[in-house]
């Protein structure tokens, strides 16, 4: 080696070293020495600099920090009562400049660089369009069918209503909080959409965690949950269009490539999955691909829909919504899907949602009370909507409120939502973390709520 080596050095083309013009290497050595000290800390400083500092480096220290601060948070609000999602929420605020870049601008620098935040952008949005398949998956339109006279009425008062009182406070909002160049039309149907989500995940773990499941109030509050997240999806990809085309003529058109996307889906390749899907579950062998396959056909509905000019998101869910319940093969899917997603990619949009959400924007009493008005339009809306609507139907008023306190829980959905009016730009920063702020409060308040209703069922 040392042979091969020293006959290949007489091959270099030139010295490596750059001297400066009329001075030998030696006398360069001889004026400057370097220090043990110096050499070392330039050793250093370029590992540091140039290994762990490079783009995957990064990024993968980024994950590391997300994944254990949003399973810590997770476990402190299991044991307040709170479903863990929402301490992954908030984990990603703390992550953020509202608490980390406050306690520790460095810090925060560090592990969020400006030119690192794209791709922890796109990586969130892939976890994202998965969590959307399963939210889809766990759609059960059987369900639906049986609970549809007591859930349709309830459920489209939960989004008639807040959709109505958001459109109208966007009259109040438009001028002081809407980005330039932003349409009220947009601004106020988007308004009217983020208040009108339930977080259908969300709100079925809580009835999990409580029992209350297979109950007759926990089946009619999925059904409701399940009507409303279609109802509001296909809404918001009509808003989308709207928004995102630069004329009439481009809106119809994107309206009428996602409705026939939706067609397409609903008649045509759902009655042919199901067959496909039973020959390749009952082949064992053919069955080792199904899920690669599953997971190409999910990328390509969202990256269809991404092409017609509404959000990839919107893609995923419909795939899930299509998926054939063949031997528990939605079941499987969910297992195989949810827990890698949930675990290490919804956490990343979490804190990609929290590193746009600066609460130091809210720096004036008029920035707080209006977004303590958004709150109470937000609950008046959806809580008394869903109340009323229900007691209209006959329920008990104890049924009744329970049935609007689990429709105003809006979670990791409403996260979602407001993502994508970010991202248009039809949300301004401040207004984003107006709204940020409220998702929180009236997911929060479900719990409390619920067992005063408990209590009061028991006294």
């Amino acid at each position: 080696m040392w042979l091969i080596l020293a006959t290949g050095s007489r091959l270099n083309k030139g010295d490596s070293v750059v001297k400066p013009a009329g001075q030998s290497a030696s006398t360069a050595a001889t004026v400057n020495p370097p220090s043990t000290a110096q050499t070392e800390g330039t050793l250093v400083g370029r590992i540091l600099r140039g290994n762990l500092r490079s783009a995957l480096a990064i990024l993968l220290l980024q994950i590391i920090v997300i994944i254990i601060v949003a399973r810590l948070f997770g476990a402190v609000f299991r044991r307040i009562g709170q479903p863990p999602v929402m301490g992954e929420m908030i984990a990603g605020i703390a992550l953020g400049p509202s608490v980390l870049g406050l306690l520790s601008p460095g810090a925060m620098d560090f592990l969020f660089p400006s030119f690192s935040l794209p791709t922890l952008g796109v990586l969130s949005q892939i976890g994202v369009v998965l969590f959307m398949f399963v939210v889809g998956m766990e759609l059960d339109i059987e369900h639906l069918r049986e609970k549809a006279s007591a859930a349709v009425m309830v459920s489209h008062a939960s989004i008639i209503v807040p959709f109505l009182l958001g459109a109208a406070m966007a009259l109040f909002l438009y001028q002081s909080l809407a980005p330039a160049g932003t349409s009220f039309v947009a601004f106020a149907l988007f308004m009217g959409i983020a208040m009108s989500i339930t977080a259908f995940p969300v709100l079925a773990r809580i009835l999990e965690d409580r029992g209350m499941s297979q109950s007759r109030l926990g089946s009619i509050a999925l059904a409701c949950a399940a009507i409303d997240d279609v109802s509001a999806w296909c809404l918001l990809a009509f808003v989308i269009a709207i928004a995102k085309s630069s004329d009439l003529v481009s809106s119809v058109a994107t309206i009428a490539f996602t409705l026939l996307f939706i067609c397409v889906m609903l008649f045509v390749i759902k009655p042919r999955l199901t067959p496909l899907i039973e020959k390749r579950v009952a082949d064992r062998k053919r069955a080792r691909g199904l899920l690669a396959g599953i997971l190409a056909f999910v990328l390509a509905s969202a990256w269809v829909t991404e092409g017609i000019g509404i959000h990839a998101l919107f893609g995923g869910f419909l795939a899930g919504v299509v998926m054939p319940n063949v031997s528990g093969f939605r079941a499987f899917l969910k297992d195989q899907l949810e827990a890698f997603s949930s675990a290490a990619l919804l956490p990343l949009f979490f804190v990609f949602t929290g590193l746009r959400t600066q609460i130091t924007l809210l720096n004036d009493w008029f920035g707080w009370l209006t977004c303590l008005g958004i709150i109470i339009v937000a609950v008046t809306g959806k809580l008394g909507g869903s109340m009323l609507m229900a007691r209209w139907t006959n329920m008990n008023w104890r049924d009744s409120f329970s049935i609007g306190v689990l429709m105003n829980t809006r979670g990791l959905v409403e996260l979602v939502v407001l993502n994508i009016g970010y991202d248009l730009g039809i949300l301004s920063g401040r207004i984003f973390v107006m709204m940020v702020i409220m998702a929180l409060t009236t997911t929060f308040m479900t719990g409390p709520l619920l067992r005063l209703v408990s209590l009061r069922k028991t006294a």
